[in-house]
């Protein structure tokens, strides 16, 4: 895992192609601004383990090798 710091007004840039900027903190919130081309798909990650725990469910032999 990489770790950084950033100030407010601070960026970072993944892969040429998804920027994302320290817009504020308060308290132990920070407050993210991501800039990312609309074929990149951005979910919080509580969203993203929603989205795949209801893949799971639709589909519950997902997870079954075949023999």
């Amino acid at each position: 895992m990489l770790i950084l710091t950033r100030r407010i007004g601070e960026s970072l840039v993944i892969d040429n192609k998804v920027t994302i900027n320290v817009l504020g903190i308060k308290g132990n919130q920070i407050r993210l601004g991501i800039d990312a081309p609309k074929d990149v798909i951005v979910h919080r990650k509580e969203i993203q383990d929603r989205i795949i725990q209801s893949q799971g469910e639709s589909n519950p032999n997902s997870d079954a090798i075949d023999s």
